[in-house]
């Protein structure tokens, strides 16, 4: 006899909830989900191909913290289960533009044993049908009885000819299971590393990040399904990359969520056999941008957040999460900052060009409202004020509502800094755009922005951070507001990359890092005062990870670029998680000026699996360089010299504590600034025929200007001394201008007589 009961999980609540489309985000992340973990989206990644540039690759997880040696029955894709990856390239249209459903089925292949695999056959191999819908057209199918590799047991399940599978190894496996569907994508489903990387113990300790943290994922797996699709069959045209008019062209902007799906109602057999479904397809899980349910939206709402459609009018209630997110709260001295020093590096502005604060509750840029100031921008009313701009009290509407829920326009404001000439309201140099106008909860992408290769030396994992300060500093990008190509920016958030630290990225952007990238510097930058925007503030914001920076294993170069799942047996130990003893820690670091030089002494403790520590110096814009090493083993006091610091800029140091693994941690850093007097000298003053400029800093430009500040002459300093012959010069005063990079270090008078 069967007795028929509803699913006592999420699609219950779906029920209850009119049947709407269910959404969640990453691991465990709602109260319901988490009772459902084969439902369960982990992660959802969007980049173009490194290998060919012409394809994108959509990438979606589930099934979060997969042990390696989770049997007997280990984890694979549910049946009765619709797993989807959706994408949006039109805004005026309702539907999903393109939307891929897998859906698996299993078989016993022998009944008589306990063990998953033995004697070449799986206890419950997986096999799926993949179907694709455009335009909201009929599903159709493209790839029919895909394999789905069997979990990574161990080496006498997988490889052993006796009593195993006899394959040659796992990847072979993997290597097999890659499919070419009918329309042309290429396609893999199956366990994987778990590619995600954060320190989960500090997060949820109240926001306890640590500068060395435990990479709560590390050696845990899930399953994937990676599809890798042509450009022209995701743009809405049908158009090839080669046809974008540029690398923002707005028509190459995609969207993309992930879901899965479950019948509404469920039978169970009292007699042990299948249970059988029927009803309503619920929707019971989903993810597009990353950490958005898990972070952002309170726990009594994660719910209700997983029950509301993407794209539907329903998730304007959970706007103003994003224009008051709890997370600013940590990084704001005057609510809990005080108490959560892991977040201490981040301080969201609260007078930002003397008068823009962007705390919870604040006005942020609403005094602009209506204003001619904001005419023409997107803060006018006549574009998207009404949304960015919506009350005094919504300070985060300007620039995170549009990171998480629609995409940012490369429209005024949202420019970088550079050539805007101090004003954040101009037009600046181009670095973003993947403005998708329809209010939903997605991963954007442009595709048309070309790619960042893996093996480059400004390949970044902090994405469009990092694509902001090198166009902000970097002499290869900021020396003019054009519209060029700068490294990363193919990352996250346009897209996101493996690779990418979204946790780093997202809470740098809650500290408020994209409003000083178009030119809302941080409070300790005071115009008319302050020499650069590159603040020990915005030093701070850039520098900040958030404890675990890359994963615990490589990508894979080529398709299906997931790394193959941590095996459960391996020789004589099983190699799932360990406790790893952390990294060095750093009990002090000081850095001090000596003379023109500059001495850095630090203390360690803990000092176990470290072969050396690199010493790296900025002098802003976040960009560290190397410029020495010493070598571990005593293992407490370490000091270094820096024997040619900056006499004007700002230094910066950290200390990289370097692996024998590879593996690596960070100390704080330390500022030292020397006093700008004195570093050059005139004479004689007055002067007649010629004038002398004398420096102990080399690579100086000096510069003669007169008191219409008109150019006259320039030398760069190749001895202690310049000589300038003035003797046609009119009689009166002129400035001397010394240079260092490009920034003035000091200015004085001359009178020619």
């Amino acid at each position: 006899m069967k007795q028929f009961v509803k699913l006592i999980s999420a699609s219950l609540v779906c029920l209850l909830l009119s049947q709407t489309n269910v959404q969640a985000s990453s691991h465990r992340e709602a109260p319901l989900i988490s009772n459902d973990p084969l439902a369960d989206n982990t992660d959802l990644y969007a980049f173009r191909s490194p290998v060919d540039t012409n394809n994108v690759v959509l990438i979606a997880n589930y099934i979060p913290f997969e042990h390696p040696a989770g049997g007997p029955n280990w984890y694979t894709f549910g049946e009765n289960i619709r797993y989807e990856i959706h994408v949006k390239n039109q805004a005026g249209t309702s539907a999903d533009d393109i939307t891929y459903r897998f859906t698996f089925h299993q078989v016993n292949e022998d009944a008589t044993t306990f063990f998953s695999i033995r004697l070449g056959k799986q206890n419950l191999k997986t096999t799926y049908t993949l179907e694709r819908s455009m335009n909201g057209g009929a599903f159709d199918s493209i790839v029919k009885n895909g394999v789905v590799p069997p979990p990574n047991i161990g080496s006498r399940s997988i490889e052993n000819g006796t009593v195993g599978l006899g394959a040659s190894s796992y990847d072979a496996l993997m290597q097999s299971a890659i499919a070419t569907a009918t329309t042309g994508e290429k396609v893999f489903a199956g366990p994987i590393d778990d590619p995600f990387f954060v320190d989960l113990g500090g997060a949820f300790d109240v926001g306890g990040f640590r500068k060395t943290g435990r990479d709560g994922l590390a050696k845990f797996n899930c399953h994937s399904l990676v599809i890798e699709v042509p450009i022209s069959t995701l743009q809405k045209a049908g158009k090839s990359v080669a046809q974008a008019t540029s690398i923002l062209d707005a028509n190459f902007v995609i969207g993309v969520y992930a879901s899965a799906s479950r019948p509404s109602i469920t039978t169970f057999d009292s007699t042990g056999g299948k249970p059988t479904v029927g009803g309503t397809w619920i929707q019971v899980s989903r993810l597009g941008m990353p950490l958005t349910n898990e972070a952002v939206i309170p726990i009594g709402e994660k719910d209700k957040w997983n029950a509301t459609a993407t794209n539907s009018a329903a998730e304007a209630d959970f706007i103003p999460y994003f224009k008051n997110p709890e997370l600013a709260l940590y990084m704001d001295d005057s609510a809990f900052g005080g108490a959560v020093p892991g977040l201490s590096d981040l301080r969201i502005q609260s007078k930002s060009l003397g008068s823009f604060d962007f705390r919870n509750g604040k006005k942020g840029l609403y005094g602009l409202k209506g204003s001619a100031a904001v005419k023409g921008t997107a803060l006018d009313d006549a574009l998207f004020g009404t949304i960015l701009l919506p009350d005094s009290t919504s300070p985060r509407a300007v620039d995170l509502l549009p990171i998480f829920y629609t995409g940012v326009p490369n429209v005024i404001p949202y420019q970088l800094a550079t050539g805007k000439a101090g004003n954040p309201l101009a037009a600046g140099k181009p670095f973003i755009n993947n403005f998708l106008p329809t209010l939903g909860d997605m991963l954007r992408l442009n595709m048309a922005v070309p790619v960042t290769p893996r093996n480059s030396k400004d390949f970044s994992p902090m994405g469009i951070v990092n694509a902001a300060v090198l166009g902000l500093t970097d002499a290869r990008y900021n020396g003019n507001a054009s519209l060029q190509f700068i490294p990363n920016m193919d990352g996250f958030p346009n897209g996101r990359r493996l690779e990418d630290d979204v946790t780093s990225i997202e809470l740098q952007a809650v500290s408020g890092v994209a409003l000083a990238a178009i030119g809302l510097w941080y409070d300790d930058y005071i115009p008319g005062t302050t020499a650069s925007p590159v603040t020990p503030n915005l030093v701070s914001v850039i520098s900040f990870n958030a404890g675990v920076t890359h994963n615990d294993t490589t990508f894979k170069t080529n398709f299906p670029y997931v790394q193959a799942p941590w095996r459960g047996f391996n020789g004589a130990e099983y190699t799932g998680p360990v406790n790893i003893p952390l990294p060095v820690s750093f009990v002090d670091f000081a850095a001090q000026a000596s003379g023109n030089k500059v001495i850095l002494n630090w203390n360690v403790a803990n000092e176990t699996n470290t072969d050396h520590y690199d010493v790296e110096q900025s002098t802003g814009g976040g960009v560290f360089t190397k410029i020495g090493s010493v070598r571990a083993g005593n293992g407490k006091s370490y000091s270094f010299t820096d024997a040619a610091p900056s006499a004007k800029l700002t230094n910066y140091y950290r200390i990289k504590q370097v692996g024998f693994s590879s593996s690596f941690s960070y100390s704080p850093i330390r500022a030292v600034k020397f006093a700008a007097k004195g570093i050059i000298s005139i004479f004689p003053n007055p002067a007649s025929n010629y004038v002398n400029v004398t420096s102990l800093q080399g690579a100086l430009d000096v510069y003669i200007y007169n008191a219409a500040g008109k150019l006259l002459a320039s030398k760069t300093n190749e001895s202690s001394t310049i000589r300038f012959d003035i003797s046609g010069l009119a009689k009166g005063t002129y400035l001397i201008v010394a240079k260092a990079n490009g920034q003035t270090i000091e200015t004085k008078t001359v009178v020619k007589q």
